[in-house]
C-alpha cells in the first residue's frame, strides 16, 4: 500500500496493492495494522454505500458535533471527490482538494474529522463506499455550499448538477459552522 500526503493536513491518498490476473483482482481496502503504520488510526462504526447517476452532486456534508472521519472509495464508475478543511485552527482552513476516485484507479481517500466532504458522479453511474468513525446524527449534519466561490472548487460539470434540496441550500464558508 502506498500512502501519500495531500495539500490538506491529515487527508491522505491511499493506493492499495492490487493483485490481479485473468480471474480478476484482490486488494485489501482496510487493514488496521497497515493503516496505523501509515498514520491512520481509526475505529469504524458504520459502512455506507451510495449509487448516483451522472451529474449527481452529493455534499458538501459534515457533522458539527460527532465529526466523522471517512475512508472513501468508488467501486463502480468514477467520481470527482472533494474535501474542504473546516478546522479554524488549521493553516488550510477553507482550502479544498478535488481528485478523481474510480473503479479503475482503485484509490482510497482518508478524510479525518474536521472536513466537509462531497462528490460528483462523472460516469454514467457511480457506486461509492465509505466507512465512518462515528454514526450519522441528522440533527448535527451541516452542508457547505458546493459552489461557493470562496472555495475555488473546479467541479468538472457539463451542465447544472443534480442536487438534493439540502445541498442546493448549503451555507457559504463565510457563515458556515466550523470546528475550532
Amino acid at each position: 500500500m502506498k500512502v501519500g500526503a495531500t495539500d490538506l493536513e491529515g487527508v491522505k491518498l491511499i493506493e492499495p496493492k492490487v493483485f490481479g490476473d485473468d480471474r480478476g483482482f484482490f486488494m485489501e481496502s482496510w487493514n488496521a495494522r497497515a493503516f496505523a503504520a501509515a498514520g491512520i488510526e481509526a475505529t469504524f462504526v458504520q459502512d455506507n454505500h451510495s449509487r448516483s447517476r451522472k451529474g449527481v452532486l452529493r455534499g458538501l456534508h459534515y457533522q458539527i458535533e460527532h465529526a466523522q472521519g471517512k475512508l472513501v472509495r468508488c467501486v463502480a464508475g468514477e467520481v470527482f471527490d472533494v474535501v474542504v478543511d473546516l478546522r479554524r485552527s488549521s493553516a488550510t482552513f477553507g482550502h479544498s482538494l478535488g481528485l478523481t476516485l474510480s473503479a479503475r484507479n482503485q484509490r482510497v481517500l482518508w478524510v479525518p474529522p474536521g472536513f466537509a466532504h462531497g462528490f460528483l458522479a462523472i460516469s454514467e453511474f457511480a457506486d461509492f463506499l465509505y466507512k465512518t468513525t462515528d454514526y450519522w446524527y441528522p440533527e448535527h449534519e451541516r452542508t457547505l455550499l458546493w459552489n461557493d466561490s470562496a472555495l475555488g472548487i473546479a467541479w468538472p460539470l457539463s451542465g447544472a448538477p443534480i442536487l438534493a434540496a439540502k445541498d442546493a441550500a448549503g451555507a457559504p464558508l463565510a457563515t458556515a459552522a466550523a470546528y475550532d
